[in-house]
């Protein structure tokens, strides 16, 4: 057997050192997951989202086979060309085992900062955004219920969001038939009988 070439053991040694020097210095904290509060951002200003009109609140419920039916409640914002500007969801098991809140918005966003929404200059509650597609990302979490609650008596909800120019872009949904919606008949239920 033959000993080792220098640049071998050279090599080694740099490959080694690189990456002890890579980890963490002693005694540092590494995050684990998400960290609680507001992103360490400063924004350059802001912004009003211009030009989008809002549909009215849906309720559109699901019932597969002898499963607990789904309802889903709902709002579409576009800008004049037609694109979808914002999506809201309100999704509900009939069980009120909880709701889940999720907000569509394109893409072009800084992800970090999330999406936060505040009804008729009160709490501010904040949605991360949890993942993006070619053309929109999703911010979204379970429901907090006192948001739900401000909603149901609200006039106005603030969607606030952080664009890649690091302005905060806001535009204001309409929160009039959102409780009336919510509460009352779906407009439609989707069925699905399962044969096994």
């Amino acid at each position: 057997m033959q000993p080792p070439e220098p640049f071998s053991i050279l090599f080694a040694a740099l490959i080694l050192s690189a990456m002890i020097a890579a980890g963490p210095a002693n005694g540092q904290k590494v995050p684990t997951g998400a960290q609680a509060g507001e992103p360490e951002i400063a924004l350059r200003g802001q912004r009003e989202a211009r030009d989008i009109r809002f549909g009215d609140w849906e309720k559109v419920c699901f019932k597969p086979g002898g499963a607990k039916m789904v309802c889903r409640t709902t709002i579409s914002g576009s800008f004049n060309t037609g694109q979808t500007a914002v999506r809201v969801y309100l999704t509900e098991r009939e069980d009120n085992s909880g709701a889940r809140l999720q907000l569509f918005l394109p893409v072009g966003l800084y992800l970090p900062a999330g999406a936060t929404l505040t009804v008729d200059q009160g709490t501010t509650y904040r949605l991360p955004f949890t993942w993006c597609l070619t053309n929109t990302c999703i911010a979204g979490d379970l429901a907090d219920l006192n948001l739900l609650h401000d909603m149901d008596s609200g006039k106005k909800l603030l969607l606030q969001v952080v664009d890649t120019n690091l302005l905060s872009v806001r535009t204001l949904l309409p929160l009039d038939q959102f409780a009336t919606v919510r509460r009352g008949a779906p407009a439609r239920v989707f069925e699905q009988d399962i044969d096994e």
